[in-house]
């Protein structure tokens, strides 16, 4: 039985501490529950035995984090940019398409058998070509009186020989009905020669003369009713005037009516116009479609059109929310889109507690400390789950990051002793491991304006103001100048994609520990100035020495502004 999948997410613009804590977390989650399976330990609201737990990201990872990634072996989390409900969340059935050539009675034999209203029909290849129903079926024996529909269908032979339980006297049952109509020789030979036509279907019973006749008439086939014997003689014309001859066991009044049966599924089949979804497709998306159609099934399928499955207008019933864990951040607009949709379990987060707000209570771990990293660190211990090396690595990475190697105002004793033991684990010096990390985030000269501002960006609401606040590390002053003439216009134009009040970028010097705050919007200056009385303005940027924390020193005095 598959596992219930909960996901485990940092913010939407990620930074190391973002993705290696989702990550730390969601090992620590997956082993705590296997305890719990094997009984050794019970952890009552703190895991589901049953889940798995998934990291995933909402946004794209900054070359920083690439760097630790790759230097500790730790695959990415998978991108998941919104947690809306999708289709491949809701049950899809499996079914195996059907062929085109398949006769009527075998697709209702199917559909009975494993209790669908609808069957896919698919080319050799898996891709969909039509789809054939039980009322399209119904429509079929409705059509009884059309006496062409074998040669209109181009049915096999191998088709009749099934439906009518027949056997193949003379000819090739891989052979199809190309013309002709379906005849039934119950009048006398003097009354059917102007009815008879060349290439016709006869149906008829035990008598020699009618047989001749209608092989003298140059029809198709012969198919002889209550398998009433054939003679050689009958089947020796037969076979020299190309003539089919089929044996059924049944009269000719059953044979008349199981005959329709035998026309391929692709004469009665929908193959124009159909409505097909695919497994990333949001629920809300084509909700309206599947109410307004009212067709029992819908066909799912992949990009170049190969059949996956049905689903059903009954699977949007009790449809179920994607279940996910909040890591590093609390703010609504932050989080994932559409987090709306799902259901948080869990947060685990070191800022201030902002708007996200859950239908149930949650576990909610939110701690003073200089990262989210530390905390996970702190339940791997108190949990007595080991930390492989890897792991190990990445969390102190994550402290190194978000503490600037100690040297942010946020970072605590525990920041700093957490690191030291997750550094003799992962058998690293720190001073080394944060100098090339920032190094491979600050090489931004083969970034795009766009890639350097939102490689590590948030968004706040503060008394009604929105405004956002990106950050840029770089380790000398030289490297500061050069990105501040690269992204200095994009400022303007991120607000305004945005469609913020305000927008803020700090280029922040780990070495001078100082920054340098790049901004747009009409109050933005007003409020840095008000907000930090001792920065000195250039034009168009403001210096501060000493702010080096987003979290602790810049966002702060930036609120308590804006809400007097």
């Amino acid at each position: 039985m598959k596992k219930k999948e909960i996901y485990i997410f940092g913010h939407k613009n990620p930074d190391t501490d973002s993705i290696c804590s989702a990550i730390a977390c969601a090992y620590l989650k997956n082993e705590m529950a296997k305890r719990c399976r094997e009984n050794e330990l019970l952890y009552f609201g703190k895991v589901e035995e049953d889940a798995q737990y998934i990291p995933k990201r909402a946004g794209v990872i900054n070359p920083e984090t690439e760097y630790v990634l790759k230097r500790f072996g730790v695959a990415p989390p998978g991108y998941m940019p919104d947690v809306r409900r999708q289709v491949q969340d809701i049950s899809i059935r499996r079914v195996n398409g059907i062929h085109r050539n398949l006769s009527l009675k075998q697709a209702w034999k199917i559909m009975r058998e494993v209790n669908v209203a609808t069957l896919p029909i698919v080319d050799d290849n898996g891709v969909m070509e039509g789809l054939i129903t039980m009322s399209d079926i119904a429509r079929a024996y409705m059509a009884v009186y059309d006496t062409d529909i074998l040669s209109s269908s181009q049915t096999p032979y191998e088709n009749i020989l099934d439906a009518l339980d027949g056997t193949m006297v003379v000819g090739n049952a891989k052979h199809v009905v190309l013309k002709g109509k379906i005849f039934i020789a119950a009048a006398n030979n003097e009354k059917m020669k102007d009815r008879i036509g060349q290439d016709d279907v006869i149906i008829l019973g035990n008598r020699y003369e009618t047989q001749l006749f209608a092989i003298e008439n140059h029809v198709s086939c012969i198919i002889i009713c209550e398998g009433a014997p054939v003679s050689r003689t009958i089947r020796k014309l037969a076979e020299e005037a190309g003539c089919k001859i089929i044996s059924s066991p049944y009269d000719t009044y059953t044979v008349a009516r199981l005959i329709t049966q035998s026309v391929p599924v692709s004469y009665f089949m929908t193959s124009e116009n159909l409505i097909t979804f695919r497994k990333n497709e949001f629920i809300d998306d084509i909700k309206g479609i599947m109410t307004k159609l009212r067709h029992r099934d819908f066909p799912i399928v992949t990009k170049d059109g190969k059949l996956i499955g049905m689903i059903s207008r009954r699977s949007l019933l009790n449809m179920p929310t994607k279940r996910i864990i909040l890591v590093d951040h609390n703010e609504i607009d932050q989080a994932v889109d559409g987090i709306h949709e799902a259901e948080v379990l869990g947060i685990i987060d070191h800022h201030k507690l902002g708007t996200v707000e859950t239908v149930k209570p949650v576990n909610v771990r939110n701690q003073p400390v200089g990262c989210t990293a530390t905390i996970i660190y702190h339940m791997f211990v108190e949990n007595g789950i080991e930390i492989p090396e890897n792991i190990a690595g990445i969390l102190c990475a994550a402290i190194l990051s978000d503490t600037l190697l100690f040297r942010s105002p946020t970072c605590t004793q525990t920041d700093k002793d957490a690191a030291g033991y997750l550094a003799s684990v992962a058998k690293i010096t720190p001073e080394e491991l944060a100098e090339n990390m920032f190094r491979a985030g600050g090489n931004l000269d083969k970034k795009t304006e766009e890639e350097i501002f939102y490689q590590d960006y948030k968004k706040f609401i503060s008394n009604g103001t929105t405004f956002g606040v990106g950050q840029v590390l770089v380790m000398s002053k030289d490297e500061l100048m050069k990105v501040r003439k690269k992204i200095m216009h994009y400022v303007k134009k991120a607000r305004e994609d945005k469609g913020l009040d305000m927008m803020f970028l700090m280029l922040t010097n780990i070495v001078e520990e100082s920054s340098e705050i790049l901004f747009d919007g009409a109050r933005a200056k007003e409020v840095l100035e008000d907000s930090f009385v001792d920065g000195t303005m250039n034009e168009g940027y403001l210096t501060l020495p000493g702010v080096v924390s987003r979290k602790k020193q810049f966002i702060p005095p930036i609120m308590t502004i804006l809400q007097q």
